[in-house]
């Protein structure tokens, strides 16, 4: 919004001249984390007080560590505050004629909604079913299998160069030209779609502990800013993606300013969350922050590429995975408790360990993610 309101003035008018810097992606999308922290701040002291009024309180499982049972009560649906803090900067500071910045926005609100819905129905039934699975499935699927279409299908605003790679998966450390996997149009957007809901879901199974979950997503946001740019970044009329041999249009770009926008807003957020927390992000924030991660992976050909970068997690989804289909098959478990956080609890490891041993890990995955830029 901003963006399409100050740069015609500066083209316009000679006192306005300076406002040009905001035509650059790096100024934006440093406002829009500034933005994002900055609203963040502001308004977490009165939401946190509002949600105590209310009693929004988290509800603890029965079947969960000893330790967490002093967890009880404490302010949750934090991730609403997230969602404001994301977006607002977001149409503030990024261009909103973007489909790609249009698209991952759009997810993410959705994903909030659907969290929202799923919170306020623990809230009520003062137990941590929620909404039924096979419901929270069907508006994943049917919101992002949307926001996919626009920019897959419909959107007649992009390049031809999108028609070119959009059906095609880049695999980490090849080179993209010379080893592209193509898939039929629509098998492709299956895909992309399970990577949208898969890491939505993951987020979510990692959102147990103090800061756990808000930490990952920062690191991974950051991964896709980084991305982002460099596939969209022209530099002497040549595009640094054509030079890396990696998929890129200058669109992607755009997706800076959002990523930018979930780092502010995730700090802001930290500030309150990490532990002992004062709010929980709950269902509203974690499905609403992997749906839009999801979106930055897929929209910067990055879908193999997130099953590393987003280590943490993978990790959670799979541990809960295996752990369901151990007990089903052979009636044992292969860990303690899952989602595998909870296991390392079990064992003793304190909270604070777990989370900031998570959290290297996360760093690491991704530093190896952005090393595949150049190693191909």
């Amino acid at each position: 919004m901003l963006y399409e309101l100050l740069y015609p003035l500066s083209t316009k008018y000679s006192w306005a001249s300076s406002l040009n810097v905001v035509r650059y992606i790096p100024f934006r999308a440093i406002m829009a984390t500034l933005t994002a922290m900055a609203l963040c701040f502001w308004l977490a002291p009165w939401f946190i007080r509002e949600l105590q009024k209310k009693q929004i309180g988290q509800v603890i499982r029965k079947d969960g560590p000893e330790s967490h049972r002093v967890k009880a009560g404490t302010p949750t649906m934090g991730g609403a505050l997230i969602l404001l803090s994301v977006l607002v900067p977001t149409m503030l500071w990024a261009d909103v004629k973007n489909p790609f910045v249009l698209a991952t926005a759009a997810v993410t609100a959705g994903y909030g909604l659907i969290g929202f819905i799923d919170d306020r129905l623990k809230i009520q039934g003062k137990n941590t079913k929620g909404l039924a699975g096979r419901y929270k499935l069907l508006g994943q699927a049917l919101i992002g299998g949307a926001a996919l279409a626009y920019v897959f299908l419909h959107e007649p605003s992009l390049p031809a160069e999108w028609l070119e790679i959009r059906n095609r998966l880049a695999i980490p450390f090849v080179a993209f030209s010379k080893h592209p996997v193509e898939l039929n149009l629509y098998l492709y957007l299956a895909f992309a779609l399970f990577v949208v809901v898969a890491m939505s879901n993951a987020v979510n199974l990692t959102d147990g502990l103090d800061g756990l979950a808000i930490g990952p997503v920062m690191i991974n946001a950051g991964t896709y800013v980084v991305w982002a740019y460099v596939a969209g970044l022209v530099f002497f009329g040549r595009p640094i993606a054509q030079y890396l041999d990696i998929a890129g249009m200058q669109q992607m770009g755009e997706l800076a300013v959002f990523g930018c926008a979930v780092i502010g807003a995730g700090i802001g957020f930290l500030w309150y969350n990490t532990y002992p927390a004062q709010v929980f992000m709950g269902d509203v924030g974690s499905l609403a922050l992997g749906g839009g991660l999801g979106m930055m992976a897929v929209l910067t050909k990055n879908e193999l590429l997130s099953v590393l970068v987003g280590g943490i997690f993978v990790l959670e989804a799979v541990s809960v995975i295996t752990q369901v289909a151990s007990f089903k098959l052979f009636g044992r478990r292969v860990f303690l408790m899952a989602p595998i956080h909870h296991h390392f609890e079990k064992k003793g490891w304190p909270e604070p360990r777990i989370i900031v041993r998570f959290w290297i890990i996360s760093v690491l995955l991704a530093l190896v993610g952005l090393a595949s830029l150049k190693l191909r």
